[in-house]
């Protein structure tokens, strides 16, 4: 449907409260107000306007970034009673009009629904997410959400092509693709299914560790096969779909071959890096990154998730989903987009059951720490071995890995060792409480025995029992 934004400047009283709104909202990249900030572009749609209140749209550059606004104006109290209870979304008072973040108001937002869909979605009820920190999304009729890209960037977001492309591919794992709202070739928001009842994996895994931990202090120690909220099923599902989802990214984009120029300059990083951690460490890492150097083919290169941990996976009835396809929002565009190894999104899964493992202990009493650090030792083992078990049984997945078998675990620590590292970096400048959680993995896998190494694990204790290949 043309015409659905019809190009309209804003207000200039109205542009001189973007850069305090702006410094107020998670979203924004910088800190305090932009000392540099201007209208890119600015426009109100041209259909679906309702007569309480107007939708306007804007593009700003902020500081070297460019950011989507969605704004609503209504009069006076109106606007303020709109916004109620989202103080950061008000923008200001000019002549009489209350300004505000659209998103928030659930009458506007089913106007952007339309906006965005050029009319071919419509919706009775819409609430926004809340909690949300780099992206805005809104739930309509539970049955579509809405993502509302913030900081914008050049060319396609990689969360929609990525989906979109596995769609495609006929990957059944993700919410079906519904609305896409473009704009010079550049994504502004899009549309999925909502997977009403679902239940994200790291909140899964949280439940079977708290009941886990919640059965010690017994004659016999627990073990967690007999836990009532055993999580391995669970973990070696999800390895399972998680080697579809690979086959699939093989199969929606081609790919650049073997690893082994990349593979040799990530060695050369684990080096530098590890080297940086001390004499000690970096001693006891030579055996490991010796091995690594061994490795002759490390497997195809493809592109993968990114970001692959826990909160990035739903369990619904009908099985697993992949959410969010963005990448690591810390690293650069490119990189995030770079083909590199499956095991980097592997490795990243392994690690947010590590973490999952020592936040349940973090929720305990400081006293019981110690006594349950061996559960969960125990938790971690069990579902690593899980998830490894269900991702190498999937059909076909042998043609993403090194050909050498004795080479898969080797490649695996490598990633997992360069998450670890860029988890310890992300702890230490931000919650340098939680370092010692990737501190321990990194001391863990830099004395790894070399002959373990040397092929892929073994199957996990009643792995008989473990589903392989099924959905639900």
């Amino acid at each position: 449907m043309a015409n659905v934004l019809v190009p309209e400047d804003l207000p200039e009283p109205l542009v001189d409260l973007l850069g305090p709104y702006l410094a107020r909202q998670r979203w924004y990249a910088g800190a305090g107000v932009p000392s540099d900030l201007h209208v890119v572009s600015s426009a109100r749609p041209g259909q679906f306007q309702r007569p309480c209140g107007s939708l306007l749209w804007a593009v700003v550059s902020a500081d070297g970034s460019e950011y989507q606004l969605v704004m609503a104006s209504r009069p006076g109290s109106e606007g303020a009673e709109a916004a109620r209870g989202h103080d950061e979304a008000l923008i200001g008072i000019i002549d009489g009009c209350t300004y505000y973040d659209a998103t928030v108001d659930p009458e506007m937002a089913l106007v952007l629904l339309e906006v965005a869909s050029s009319g071919t979605e419509h919706a009775e009820r819409a609430r926004p997410l809340v909690a949300e920190q780099s992206n805005t999304s809104i739930i309509y009729d539970d049955r579509l959400i809405l993502k509302v890209f913030r900081r914008l960037s050049v060319g396609a977001n990689p969360d929609v092509e990525v989906t979109s492309e596995l769609a495609a591919a006929g990957f059944s794992h993700i919410a079906l693709p519904l609305v896409r709202w473009q704009q010079d070739g550049r994504d502004l928001a899009f549309g999925q299914q909502y997977l009403a009842g679902g239940t994200d994996g790291w909140a899964l895994a949280l439940t079977s560790l708290r009941d886990f931990y919640g059965s010690a202090g017994s004659e016999v120690p627990p073990h967690p096969a007999l836990s009532g909220g055993d999580f391995a099923a669970e973990a070696a599902r999800l390895g399972h779909m998680t080697g579809e989802m690979h086959l699939a990214m093989a199969e929606a984009y081609s790919t650049s071959g073997e690893l082994e120029q990349d593979w040799q300059d990530l060695v050369d990083r684990l080096q530098e890096q590890v080297e940086l951690l001390g004499p000690e460490l970096a001693s006891s890492g030579h055996a490991l990154l010796a091995r690594l150097r061994a490795v002759t083919n490390p497997g195809r290169s493809v592109r993968v998730h990114g970001d692959y941990h826990l909160g990035q996976v739903m369990r619904t009835d009908s099985g697993w989903y992949v959410l969010d396809f963005e990448g690591e929002p810390n690293r650069p565009l490119e990189q995030r987009l770079r083909p590199t190894s499956v095991m980097k999104d592997v490795a990243g899964m392994l690690r947010s059951l590590h973490y999952a493992s020592r936040f349940a202990l973090r929720e305990r009493a400081e006293a019981d720490t110690g006594s349950l650090e061996p559960l969960a030792d125990a938790w971690e083992e069990r579902n690593s071995a899980a998830f490894l078990h269900g991702y190498y049984e999937t059909k076909g997945i042998e043609d993403l890995l090194p050909p050498r078998p004795q080479d898969r675990e080797a490649v695996r620590v490598a990633f997992e060792l360069e998450k670890a590292l860029y988890e310890l970096g992300y702890e230490k400048s931000f919650r340098p409480g939680w370092a010692p959680i990737p501190m321990a993995a990194l001391r863990r896998l830099l004395t790894l025995p070399i002959d373990t190494l040397l092929a892929p694990p073994s199957a996990p204790e009643e792995a008989s029992e473990l589903p392989e290949k099924t959905d639900a």
